[in-house]
């Protein structure tokens, strides 16, 4: 289980932190003040005795099942974009009974319900019941106000209603509004997450079998000649090969961070191999730690470009504050790349950028290619 879901099941046992959890219940509580009119119109009934025994369990039945609902819908079991259960269902079918039930003992008073009613189908159900409820209450206190002569007391009903209604679905509305995009946003960090450890990847298995395919191309050459070379280029194949899937294995779980040291000494391992001297200017120190780490993975794609593409014959490296530069004297960017920007120029820009860096590839000064970033 993952912290995101560890967390997602705590708020719906309500044991998490989070207080909506803990404390939404008094939310669904506070309302409840106004089913004061069904208990008056309960107290000064003159339905048989039968009736208002009947509306009083029907009214007890409500509050409980209206707050055990809206906690279980808060909590998971539906309303605001979500599938309701079928115990939301069910307990929306029930309020309706208790509420009609109460009407032989409290008459028009029946219609307090009518609000509780509404907000379960809107923050509980699916958003057609949150119309449906809503039109229907519209029609039933519209009625009340226009068919039942000389008793304006229904209007208030309706304005409560009416307010209400306007209330739920803006309210309603914002709401998923806001988990939708909330979800997008998860969606969107995921997807940077992947697109971040596909680059990590694509550098990493790039530089490393590019040094191994150089070191196998010099093991074919020195197996003759110099046998004791080919077997310590070999054991360094090996290792190549083994810290590649570490390194794999690191990044996927997020725990990869080569550091500028290690970098400048693979960069001088690899370019060794293929008969490439190497020239650095200043030290990794001239970095800050945050820095070293963009400018050691930039650096290991620029050798990896260079390996493959330039045909050098020398590199330099400048290490500056806030500057790092890689210079070789090969047949330059326009020659190696044919003006098309492949994915390992693209990665050394998005780290850049994802680093707050500047990004810069041009002709060298005097041949080859100038990779440079900045902060």
């Amino acid at each position: 289980m993952t912290m995101q879901e560890g967390r997602e099941a705590d708020v719906r046992s309500g044991t998490g932190k989070d207080p909506w959890a803990r404390f939404g219940w008094l939310m669904a509580v506070v309302w409840l003040v106004f089913l004061i009119y069904p208990v008056l119109a309960l107290l000064a009934s003159a339905a048989p005795p039968a009736w208002v025994v009947t509306g009083w369990v029907a009214l007890v039945a409500f509050i409980v099942l209206y707050v055990t609902g809206f906690l279980h819908g808060m909590r998971g079991g539906g309303g605001l974009g979500r599938a309701p259960s079928r115990r939301q269902w069910i307990t929306f079918a029930a309020l309706i009974a208790c509420a009609l039930v109460t009407i032989p003992a409290v008459g028009g008073s029946a219609l307090s319900f009518l609000p509780f009613i509404m907000s379960f189908a809107s923050y509980g159900l699916t958003r057609a019941w949150h119309w449906i409820s809503t039109i229907a209450a519209l029609v039933v206190a519209a009625g009340c106000v226009f068919l039942i002569p000389d008793n304006l007391s229904y209007l208030s009903v309706l304005a409560i209603v009416t307010l209400l209604g306007v209330v739920n679905t803006v309210s309603t509305w914002l709401i998923v509004r806001s988990a939708e995009a909330e979800r997008l946003g998860r969606e969107l960090a995921t997807s940077e997450g992947r697109e971040a450890v596909a680059r990590d990847v694509h550098d990493l298995i790039g530089h490393s079998l590019t040094v191994v395919g150089l070191k196998a191309q010099l093991v074919r050459r020195l197996m003759d000649s110099d046998p004791e070379r080919a077997k310590a280029e070999l054991a360094d194949i090996e290792r190549l090969t083994a810290e590649a899937i570490a390194g794999v294995r690191q990044t996927v779980a997020g725990a990869r961070a080569t550091t500028l040291v290690e970098q400048l000494a693979s960069t001088e391992d690899s370019l060794r191999a293929a008969d490439i001297a190497l020239v650095v200017d200043g030290t990794p120190d001239a970095l800050s730690p945050v820095q070293a780490i963009t400018a050691s993975w930039i650096l290991r794609e620029a050798t990896t470009n260079t390996l493959r593409h330039s045909g050098a014959a020398a590199v330099r490296v400048r290490i500056a504050p806030g500057v790092l530069s890689v210079e070789d004297d090969g047949v330059g960017p326009a020659s190696a790349t044919g003006h098309r920007e492949g994915n390992g120029i693209r990665g050394m820009r998005e780290r850049a950028a994802a680093a707050g860096a500047g990004f810069t590839m041009r002709p060298g000064e005097v041949a080859g290619t100038r990779v440079e970033v900045t902060w």
